[in-house]
């Protein structure tokens, strides 16, 4: 299934920075940056409950925020892009 995440990170506390860092991180681990604080990822339904437990444990949920929109399966109906910055289909024959 798809699932676009967004998050936003209060850098302005103390470890804002390295929250931030580390959220990216988790979210590069499980999909593509398609947006400075958003992501596509393509996963299954433990793999979402994993990414979610890690980004749940790095946050500090009084001042940051995560959301998670869940696509499913059908998302390429979903998904229109305009503009720069093309995502790649990862599910798409990878072609050496």
């Amino acid at each position: 299934m798809l699932v676009l995440i967004t998050y936003d990170v209060n850098t302005t506390s103390s470890g804002g920075q390295k929250r931030l860092r580390k959220v990216a991180k988790v979210c590069q681990n499980y999909g593509q940056r398609v947006q400075n604080s958003v992501f596509e990822c393509i996963v299954d339904a433990t793999q979402f409950t994993s990414l979610k437990l890690e980004l749940r444990s790095i946050i500090d949920e009084s001042t940051d925020s995560l959301r998670f929109y869940q696509l499913g399966n059908n998302y390429k109906n979903k998904v229109n892009h305009i503009g720069t910055k093309e995502s790649i289909d990862v599910e798409a024959p990878l072609i050496f």
